[in-house]
């Protein structure tokens, strides 16, 4: 059997991921098959990004469920149901110790974020939502500011549950600046030279070279982080259909009649992804390796 990766402090983790590490031991501990540990760190994995996933996942089925089956006449509107559905899961979540009060400030970062740039896409026409309830910022349901929290919620438990390092991480001054470059271009684009594809190539080029190292459960594993970069914008993007499709918000080619989102839109969630890292490094520092740990870690390359 590979040697095992170092587990970080058992305090760090929730009762859902210390069920998960002590279901995976008791597997391994049945025997030292060849193939057992690699298959351990892939349930694990899965597991593990499933569980990162549960707040954006949650609030994903609300909307799915509001939309397609709040009745018409309940005295709550449906926009206001999903506010009030996303705080309760929220306090749920915080109360049953499935998430730790350092992430909560990221997802109110991220809730404050994305709500400003909402103000500003829908009052230009970038997109519309539906114009029921009260619980609203002029046309901007509140509700809306969760679905870029569910990003933070994401990215802040996956840098603890696989305790993400980096090697060749840029300087921390070099990606907020480029991050705050990206955000001006949201807004700035409506009225100038739309400088995305240069801040793609800036993005390439500023962590081409940066590889993160993340712990699953056997082993220390190593990917380029520009990779999960673009895993993650594209499965914004695949559920950016799945709202938009049940009538949650509507962009203008929309309205007469559900098509899928331009695939063009993978790019924006991508530079929206790069914005969410320089967030979360704000509150956790990117950290390389530990020195003691690399030398005996079976690692995949």
């Amino acid at each position: 059997m590979p040697d095992r990766a170092p587990r970080g402090d058992a305090r760090e983790f929730t009762a859902v991921e210390r069920w998960i590490d002590d279901r995976a031991n008791a597997v391994l501990a049945r025997g030292s098959g060849r193939w057992r540990p690699w298959v351990v760190d892939a349930v694990v994995f899965l597991l593990k990004q499933a569980w990162a996933c549960v707040f954006g996942f949650l609030i994903l089925v609300a909307i799915v469920a509001v939309r397609l089956w709040w009745p018409a006449d309940a005295a709550v509107a449906p926009n206001d149901a999903l506010v009030l559905i996303a705080v309760g899961i929220q306090v749920g979540m915080l109360v049953a110790r499935l998430e730790t009060v350092r992430e909560l400030w990221v997802v109110v970062l991220f809730h404050v974020v994305g709500t400003i740039m909402e103000l500003f896409k829908t009052d230009v026409g970038s997109w519309t939502y539906a114009a029921d309830g009260i619980l609203r910022i002029g046309g901007v349901p509140l509700f809306s500011g969760f679905m870029y929290a569910a990003v933070g919620s994401y990215m802040v438990r996956s840098m603890r549950m696989f305790d993400l390092r980096f090697t060749r991480y840029p300087p921390l001054w070099a990606t907020v600046v480029l991050g705050a470059a990206i955000y001006a271009n949201f807004y700035t684009h409506h009225f100038v030279w739309d400088a995305r594809w240069v801040l793609v190539v800036a993005v390439l080029v500023l962590w081409a070279r940066t590889v993160m190292h993340f712990r699953v459960h056997v082993r220390v594993w190593r990917w380029p982080l520009l990779v999960p970069f673009v895993g993650v914008a594209a499965f914004i993007w695949i559920a950016e259909n799945v709202g938009t499709a049940v009538g949650a918000w509507t962009y203008p080619n929309q309205a007469d009649g559900w098509e899928p989102v331009s695939p063009q839109k993978v790019v924006s969630w991508f530079l929206l992804m790069i914005i969410s890292v320089v967030l979360v490094t704000l509150v956790h520092r990117p950290r390389t390796p530990d020195a003691v740990a690399a030398p005996g870690d079976a690692r995949a390359r």
